[in-house]
């Protein structure tokens, strides 16, 4: 508590500085074509019906809107509510427990796992992957080879496209005093003032730190421990990747387990947990309406 506290004084003496503009980022056009190809096919699933854009839709800011995705089989993917891909690339760790370091490692683990893709071993892929005859012709030519490592640097690679540009607020940072609503800019004031910004800031608004959800009241779902499940570590207990709040307007519901299923209601339930405080209702109204002027535009580039 003592930690987000030092970071609360600190984000309100230096906030105009810690969000940046969102910029694209560089990548291989032909291994993010391949990439794309393998990120909608479903044929790369156990039965056939999943893909990864059967959860992170590319047409719907990278997430299907649902508490909890449903993979091979009809089953609920339980316990966590699924994140977007869009801006996952600056993202410093992947998943809400930090568990892969990147974009490749994360693009691994939803076809090993038996409730969303289901597959059993790598030579399992490798066979689906080599059962189209136009992948094999692909990667010969940008790889030379099939293996799991480059079918993971594909589909990385084409995450990497997956940016969301021009939102209104980037407009403002970028000098645009009228992109915004003055009930934005009221927000934004009260999302600095409150502290939000100790932990959403930077390039993607968040993603570039572990912090504790349930600060001054314990958060009520314990079931779900965070990174006290990799390290072991009981100070690590409820303790998450703050989540982008980019395209945030686009992606409920929110939370690492999907319960709350408005933004209005994610704001207020934020204070109380992590603040220790209600806020009026039209200061939450403000810091919705400065959270909706973050929905970015996503312009396909891998057609």
């Amino acid at each position: 508590m003592k930690k987000l506290i030092f970071l609360i004084f600190i984000s309100i003496l230096y906030a105009d500085d810690m969000i940046t503009p969102i910029s694209e980022v560089p990548y291989n056009k032909e291994k993010a074509i391949l990439g794309k190809k393998l990120y909608n096919d479903t044929s790369l699933s156990k039965d056939g019906t999943v893909s990864c854009n059967t959860c992170h839709r590319t047409d719907n800011f990278g997430v299907d809107n649902k508490e909890f995705s449903t993979g091979v089989k009809g089953q609920l993917d339980k316990p966590f509510n699924t994140p977007t891909t869009f801006n996952s690339v600056f993202n410093f760790v992947q998943f809400w427990n930090g568990r892969a370091k990147d974009l490749k490692e994360q693009a691994k683990v939803p076809f090993f796992n038996p409730i969303e893709m289901g597959l059993e071993s790598d030579s399992e892929l490798i066979q689906k992957v080599n059962a189209n005859a136009a992948y094999i012709n692909d990667f010969k030519k940008i790889y030379g080879e099939i293996n799991i490592d480059n079918i993971m640097d594909a589909i990385a690679e084409f995450e990497k496209t997956l940016v969301t540009l021009n939102s209104p607020f980037d407009r403002y940072l970028q000098g645009d005093a009228t992109a915004i609503s003055q009930k934005a800019k009221r927000g934004y004031e009260a999302f600095k003032n409150n502290g939000c910004i100790a932990c959403h800031q930077g390039k993607n608004i968040g993603g570039n730190m572990y912090q504790k959800i349930g600060v001054f009241e314990d958060y009520p779902n314990q079931e779900v421990l965070g990174r006290y499940e990799i390290t072991k570590n009981p100070e690590d207990k409820m303790v998450f990747k703050v989540p982008s709040l980019r395209n945030i307007a686009k992606t409920a519901p929110y939370y690492h387990d999907g319960s709350i299923p408005t933004l209005d209601a994610c704001v207020q339930f934020m204070a109380y947990y992590q603040l220790g405080k209600f806020l009026d209702q039209k200061t939450v109204d403000d810091i919705v309406a400065f959270l909706e002027s973050l929905t970015g535009e996503y312009n396909d580039q891998i057609k």
